[in-house]
Parts: structure tokens; C-alpha cells; sequence
């Protein structure tokens, strides 16, 4: 259909995302002009319904990055984070039973004492508020869904996604053009595998000098549980059971807040089995005698799922271009071992920030921020990743009993005389390309829920609070449905609908034939089939206006 054209606002700076990267950013460029007795107008466009909707992680966070930014949060009577950690516990687990490793055998950098328990989810609510009280503009429910180039390549903005086009791509009743805002310079913190940050990644070859990109699936449920069985500031991580040793991943455990417990399972997705799904690993994890017992009694409030950015130092692209840059998980600044993102991420905006004040004093635009990418390597953000650059690969590649020993031992002389046995290691092959056709495994089969610990995918999502605009054109895009059926069904055994932790892929018979069926109302929007379909034939793209999951203390 002929659309008509789109309005447009301009502002110096237009950052999307509303996560804890952008929102830094935005925060930190309004101080820096307000330092320099200057002004700045920057606006956040946000695909959730609200701040901090679409926003999900463990968990454990390292205030250094908060501390920077806003020196005072602490004091703050409306402080996000007042859960400290207290207790520390590491296990290794069996089938049957485990051992309790001691933290003495651990990097320093492992320790958690210092950090806060809390939600993520919460805290970019916080910084978001702190924005608006600058002068930020917030736009929630309105995703970015276009990047916009003048004529001599460079970025000039972003432009929102259309609403009200219905599944068969013609106008509602109700249909509104999205705006255009345009941009000197454009901050992408869309979270890991970004569906603008992929175009941008290619269309200026970002990752020409660095690794491929590597991907965890994190599942998460939150509990109240009952208070004898509450230790707040208690943080408890494992690994081994129930993935087998070429299957990386582990598990966390956090007592926080009010009786609030937040349990969670990451998978790595470099796995070769099609028939091993995350979602099912996490549900049988709770049911190990040294997990299970902290849920008796207790009752599930909520549930939800995301990608993590696992490549590390080695996989972090080019962070620049003309007209923008990249920040926080579209990055890739997650260390994985301490498995933490967040105090980076805030860190990212603010060096970003940084770069983008210096070129506007300059009267620069849409060039490229030299100094955020020649900085971040030698900034906390690097010293971090590069200390545990090599656990992730050789984990991959021995497994987790080898594997892990080989990480801790080469953080240890990361630590203590920063060198390392391994120099920087490569990870192997993308995730995608490790999933083995179904005829060259063992199949999987896991138990029937119970509906007491254990749980199913629809039930799950329900109390994620996801909802979709049910007439609109799906925004998981199969591009060949032929190479689906050919290929993803008949040589890998449909994983799809395996690895999805919402229930939206399903192989169902059909006139005796088996037909695609993608229940798009259930994404969670964990980017996990973009990430791990064996053809890279499913792309994630943002659905119309607010839609997606709304996370409450999550």
C-alpha cells in the first residue's frame, strides 16, 4: 500500500532503547551540558509499554557503574537496589547430590560481597525517572523499527513503527504513520542481537575485526517463598546437572527484597542436541535435593526470558559509525563468568556520552565518535572483560568439568600477574552452526509438569504479562518456508520448538503433512530463534506499538 509520508521531530541526540546503557547516556549528556552551561535536547524511544517492561536479568548487580553515574543513589529514599550481598555459595552439581565449593578457590573478581540483589527492571525504572527529571524525553511503546541515512551514508536517526496494519499488510482503521527523529548522532541500546543493531553490524562491516558473537538463553521465574525458607542477601550459583558436560550453562539463586526469590537457568547456545530445550533443563534444575527445597510452600509471581551477549572481549564489533554507536548488550559488554552486564552497560552510556558532549562543543554531527571506540578497551569496561576473555572458549571447547578448571586457573594469572596461558583464544563456530541433524543424537525426554515446582511454557508466560496486538503482520519473519520444512523439520527434528521458552513454534499435522505454525502473541522477546535456528532463517524484527512482555520485579 502507498503510505504517506511520515512527520519528523529533530533533536542533537536520539538513543533507543530505555534500558540501563541508554538511559546512562541520556542522563550523563544532560549533565555534561549542564556543566558547561549548554543545551542539549535527547530523546528515548522504548518498544516497551513502559520503562523497564522489557527488561529481565538475574539479578546480582555491580553498583560501580550506578555509583559513577549518580554518586547519590544510596541515599536516595526511592533507591532500587537495598538488598546487599551477605552470603556467597557456589555449587558443582550431580544427579543426585553436589558439592559446595569454597569461595577461597575463586578469582577475587568472582566475589559477590560489595554487590546488590535486586531487579534490573526496577533500577532502569529508577534512572529513568532520574532522565525525565533532567529534561529527557521517553517515549515508551513506541520501537524503533528504521534506521534513517542521508544521501552520503550516515545515520541521521531512527523512524517508530508504523501501528494499526493488520496481519494481511493493509491499513486498519486505525492505522498511524510512525515518526521520524532525527539526529546529529544516534545511540543504539537495543539489548543483545538488536534487530536494528544487525543492519547496522552489516552495512558498515562492524564486526570485520572481532569474533562471532556468542549467545546464552537465560529463563527466569521469581517466587515469594515462605520465611523460614528466606535468607536475604543469600546468592547461590551452579553448575553441571542437568546439562550434560558439552552442554554449557549454569544456575542462579537470589534472596532479596520482600521474601522474594530469584531463581534462573542460563543454557548456552552453542548446545548440539535439536531435542535439548533450555526451558525444560531450568524446570528440572529446580528439582535437585540441593535446590528444591527453598520452594516449598512458596508460590511462583513471575516468569520470563532473554538472550545474553556471551563473546566477550574478543566478539565486542566496532562500536562506531558514522552518525552513531553502539552501547551496553548491543555491544556485547557482558562478563560472563561473574555473569554481569549492567555495571558495563552503564558504563558504555556514559563513555558514549562523553564522546558525543566533546563533538557537539566541536559542532560535529553524524561523524564517527573515535573516542568512545578508542577508549573502552583501556576503561573499566575492558580491564573487565579482558581478565576472563578466555573462560568462555574454553569452556566451549573441553566442556565444563576441563573446561572451567581451565578459565579459573587462567583468571587466576589474569589476577595475579596479568598474563595468560592462552593469549586470547577464538570461540569456533557461531551457536547456530553447532546444532547436530537429529539422526546423529540421542533424543531428550523430559518429565510432565507438575504444576507445583515444576511448570509449562504457556502457564510461564502467562505470568510474564506478555500481550500482542493479535491483527497485526508477524514479526518473526521466516524467509524460506520451504528450507523450514526441508531442513529445520526434516534433517534437525523442529528445535525451534524446543528451544523457544514461550511455546511460539510448533510443527503440527495438518492433511497428514506437518504445517509451521508461529504463535507470535506468545514472544517474549528473547531473540532466541534469531540466534539459534539452524538455517539463520527466522528474523526477529519489532512487532507494532507496546507489545511484548511487561516484567514486574523482574
Amino acid at each position: 500500500m502507498e503510505l504517506p509520508e511520515r512527520e519528523a521531530m529533530d533533536f542533537d541526540v536520539v538513543i533507543v532503547g530505555a534500558g540501563p546503557a541508554g538511559l546512562a547516556a541520556a542522563i550523563q549528556l544532560k549533565q555534561l551540558a549542564a556543566e558547561a552551561g549548554t543545551e542539549v535536547s535527547v530523546v528515548v524511544v522504548e518498544k516497551g509499554s513502559e520503562v523497564g517492561a522489557h527488561i529481565l536479568s538475574g539479578a546480582v548487580i555491580d553498583p560501580s557503574g550506578l555509583d559513577s553515574l549518580a554518586p547519590g543513589w544510596r541515599e536516595d529514599p526511592d533507591r532500587p537496589l537495598k538488598t546487599e550481598v551477605v552470603k556467597d555459595e557456589f555449587l558443582f552439581l550431580g544427579p543426585a547430590g553436589g558439592l559446595s565449593l569454597p569461595n577461597i578457590a575463586f578469582p577475587k573478581l568472582m566475589s559477590n560481597h560489595g554487590n546488590f540483589v535486586g531487579s534490573l527492571s526496577n533500577v532502569t525504572k529508577f534512572l529513568g525517572r532520574k532522565a525525565e527529571e533532567l529534561g529527557v524525553e521517553i517515549y515508551p511503546g513506541f520501537p524503533a523499527a528504521e534506521i534513517l541515512y542521508d544521501e552520503a551514508g550516515a545515520v541521521v536517526g531512527i523512524a517508530t513503527g508504523d501501528l494499526g496494519i493488520a496481519r494481511s499488510g493493509d491499513a486498519r482503521d486505525d492505522f498511524t504513520r510512525g515518526m521520524e527523529l532525527r539526529a546529529k548522532y544516534t545511540v543504539f541500546g537495543e539489548g543483545a542481537r538488536g534487530s536494528l543493531t544487525k543492519k547496522l553490524i552489516d552495512r558498515y562491516r562492524l564486526n570485520q575485526h572481532s569474533d562471532h558473537q556468542k549467545y546464552g538463553l537465560g529463563v527466569k521465574e521469581l517466587w515469594q517463598v515462605k520465611p523460614e525458607k528466606f535468607q536475604p542477601g543469600l546468592v547461590r550459583h551452579s553448575m553441571g546437572w542437568p546439562l550434560p558436560n558439552k552442554a554449557g550453562g549454569g544456575s542462579w539463586l537470589y534472596h532479596f527484597d520482600d521474601h522474594l526469590v530469584s531463581v534462573g537457568f542460563v543454557t548456552h547456545l552453542n548446545y548440539e542436541n535439536p531435542t535439548l530445550s533450555p526451558f525444560e533443563e531450568f524446570q528440572r534444575f529446580k528439582t535437585h535435593p540441593m535446590i528444591r527445597d527453598v520452594f516449598e510452600g512458596a508460590k511462583r509471581i513471575g516468569y520470563g526470558a532473554r538472550a545474553i551477549m556471551e563473546g566477550g572481549w574478543q566478539s565486542v564489533p566496532k562500536l562506531v559509525f558514522p552518525g552513531g554507536c553502539l552501547v551496553g548488550d548491543s555491544a556485547g559488554f557482558v562478563n560472563v563468568p561473574r555473569i554481569k552486564g549492567s555495571h558495563n552497560a552503564v558504563l558504555s552510556g556514559m563513555q558514549a556520552a562523553g564522546a558525543i558532549h566533546e563533538a557537539l562543543a566541536a559542532g560535529r554531527a553524524q561523524d564517527e565518535l573515535t573516542s568512545y571506540e578508542e577508549g573502552w578497551r583501556s576503561s573499566p569496561i575492558g580491564h573487565d572483560l579482558k581478565r576472563v576473555r578466555n573462560v568462555k572458549p574454553l569452556w566451549s571447547k573441553y566442556g565444563t568439568m576441563v573446561g572451567v578448571g581451565l578459565g579459573g586457573l587462567d583468571m587466576w594469572l589474569n589476577e595475579l600477574a596479568g598474563v595468560s596461558l592462552f593469549g586470547t583464544l577464538k570461540h569456533g563456530k557461531p551457536d547456530y552452526a553447532c546444532t547436530k541433524p537429529l539422526k546423529d543424537v540421542t533424543p531428550i525426554k523430559y518429565p510432565k509438569p507438575d504444576g507445583v515446582l515444576t511448570f509449562d511454557r504457556l502457564s510461564s508466560v502467562y505470568l510474564s504479562n506478555t500481550n500482542h496486538e493479535e491483527d497485526q503482520p508477524v514479526h518473526l519473519q521466516v524467509k524460506d518456508m520451504g528450507l523450514q520444512k526441508s531442513s529445520e523439520h526434516d534433517v534437525f527434528g523442529g528445535p525451534s520448538g524446543r528451544y523457544c521458552p514461550a511455546g511460539v513454534y510448533e510443527w503440527v499435522e495438518e492433511g497428514g503433512a506437518p504445517r509451521y505454525q508461529i504463535n507470535a502473541q506468545n514472544c517474549v522477546h528473547c531473540k532466541t530463534c534469531d540466534i539459534k535456528d539452524p538455517n539463520q532463517n527466522i528474523n526477529w524484527v519489532t512487532p507494532e506499538g507496546p507489545g511484548g512482555p511487561n516484567y514486574v520485579n523482574m
